[in-house]
């Protein structure tokens, strides 16, 4: 038993059925489990059942773990169990557009969210000074037609030597292949116009600005191989008028887009988020 005090959060997904509270609630009571936090939903249009709580407990991390893995197969349950606050190590990924990656090195750095960026990698040299001025490394691998194959092979090498646990896609204008997908499935997440599919492929808010649009906004989703398709994490949108011109909607809309982001970023880091099939349960 460890003599001090450790600060977990355990969340967790199953069928749903009577007793999960009860077994879950116990077992963190046998090794001196105090619970500081808890929420549970049951979706009835799936049959699953999503739980997260937070204990306080001086048992250490493995012994806790391997107490809810003696339950875990009573219930066919999947759980990640972690120290509350705990900075997971991320590689950001961007292209030229710097907003969201500066806002979320400045957030790490000077607003606690809960990452480690571990890495930046662009397609593009432009935002190098970006990362530099972060102390955080930068990796120039460049996509082309020709090259896909070698970059995102690169882009894996990178995320097993770096021990990367989350993979975020700060505007980043290329496309992963389904085998990366697949690789880092639940563990990408992606931030785009919430113009989709109205307004897809270049220049979207000028497509909007043409169209005459009262709201913008962003939609931070989870990657998957049907293109953004993933399930949805976070949106927020923001009100324009005919007043507002094409320069003008895209600052507001970047504004957008880095909120979302930041704002997915942190609950995936905090074991907020759960996915439930083509959707998320997102506890606050």
């Amino acid at each position: 038993m460890s003599t001090s005090t450790a600060h977990l959060v355990l969340a967790l997904s199953c069928p749903d059925r009577p007793g999960i509270v009860h077994a879950v609630s116990g077992a963190l009571a046998e090794h001196g489990g105090n619970i500081t936090e808890s929420q549970q939903f049951g979706d009835p249009s799936t049959g699953l059942f999503f739980m997260r709580v937070q204990v306080e407990t001086r048992a250490p991390l493995t012994e806790v773990r391997a107490a809810l893995e003696d339950i875990a197969g009573t219930f066919a349950m999947t759980f990640t169990l972690d120290e509350v606050g705990r900075p997971v190590r991320t590689l950001i990924m961007a292209s030229k557009d710097p907003h969201c990656l500066s806002d979320l090195l400045f957030r790490h750095r000077f607003q606690r969210l809960p990452i480690e960026p571990v890495g930046v990698v662009a397609n593009h040299p432009d935002l190098a000074p970006i990362a530099e001025f972060y102390d955080v490394p930068f990796h120039h691998v460049p996509v082309t037609r020709e090259t896909k194959d070698q970059a995102e092979a690169e882009l894996l090498r990178l995320v097993r030597d770096l021990d990367v646990e989350l993979v975020v896609l700060a505007r980043y204008m290329q496309i992963l292949s389904d085998r990366v997908c697949q690789e880092l499935a639940g563990n990408v997440i992606n931030i785009h116009h919430s113009f989709l599919p109205s307004f897809k492929g270049a220049r979207p808010y000028a497509q909007a600005h043409g169209r005459g649009v009262k709201l913008i906004g962003a939609t931070a989703h989870y990657v998957t191989a049907d293109l953004d398709e993933g399930p949805i994490i976070e949106q927020d949108v923001e009100r324009v008028t005919h007043a507002d011109d094409v320069a003008e909607m895209v600052a507001r809309g970047q504004d957008v887009e880095r909120r979302v982001l930041a704002r997915a970023v942190r609950w995936h880091a905090e074991h907020r988020v759960l996915i439930d099939g083509r959707r998320t349960v997102v506890f606050p």
